[in-house]
């Protein structure tokens, strides 16, 4: 590849995307070119949010180094399932990406200092990274609040981005939180599965039948809906929460309702 054409890969990563065989829908062009500090992906199962991450992880580590990339998920082996989509992006760009120093099933070491890391689910474990310039956290309403909070400080010196990626799972937890009451500093995407041309329309409705409501509003509808077991629906629980008397344990999660 001439100076030319990798220039044109660093400037734009949809120039990337299609390289390795993808046709961006608009909201996907749209996150790769984003500079977004942290972003949330509320999207549709099988909507393209993993590959269109694997994408940015590859962009950030070959233009951006030396840059240290974590993908993190509620288990191990989720986290491998998103770091095989990073290599399989690597394998489709062949020669035109940065060689390998190391290479292991967890983590990609190259040559110009950048590296790949997927971690594994459990907080104890995770903790000693610094310096990241990307986080990528898959299945994000399924992550623990605490493995959450463990590795947000990792952000703090080297002001990297963060990717929230999932399906919503209930009213509840640190996803659920920061869609609805995060603030400005999020930019967020959400797409359902309409807004995604290659699932078809009698197929959602197969499935609706298959799955039932509640599971079709979360997974395809990417809306965010009671537990099925809860006793005190969320708006009924936050409206007997006095914002005027500090919370007993602090921090936003002492005023959350606990659903089970």
């Amino acid at each position: 590849m001439n100076l030319a054409a990798d220039l044109a890969l660093a400037v734009d990563p949809v120039r990337l995307a299609r390289r390795v065989g993808l046709d961006p829908d608009p909201w996907q062009s749209a996150l790769l070119r984003s500079d977004a500090r942290q972003t949330i992906l509320n999207c549709s199962r099988q909507s393209g949010k993993s590959t269109t991450t694997a994408v940015v992880a590859v962009h950030e580590s070959e233009y951006r180094a030396p840059a240290l990339v974590l993908l993190l998920s509620p288990s191990l082996r989720q986290s491998q399932e998103l770091f095989r989509k990073v290599k399989e992006v690597r394998a489709a760009l062949a020669f035109d990406v940065c060689p390998v120093t190391e290479e292991s099933a967890l983590r990609l070491e190259m040559v110009n200092g950048s590296r790949i890391v997927c971690l594994p689910g459990k907080e104890a474990t995770i903790r000693g990274y610094s310096g990241v310039s990307l986080l990528v956290v898959d299945e994000a309403s399924r992550v623990p609040d605490e493995l959450y909070q463990a590795v947000r400080p990792m952000l703090a010196v080297s002001g990297g981005r963060l990717v929230l990626l999932s399906t919503p799972f209930g009213r509840r937890g640190f996803f659920f939180h920061e869609w609805t009451e995060g603030g400005e500093a999020w930019r967020r995407v959400k797409v359902t599965a309409h807004d995604c041309p290659r699932i078809p329309c009698a197929w959602l409705d197969a499935e609706r039948e298959a799955i039932g409501e509640w599971w079709y509003r979360q997974e395809y509808e990417c809306e965010f809906v009671e537990t099925l077991d809860q006793v005190f629906g969320y708006e009924l629980v936050m409206s007997a929460v006095n914002s005027e008397i500090p919370p007993l344990f602090g921090g936003w999660r002492a005023a959350q309702p606990q659903d089970v």
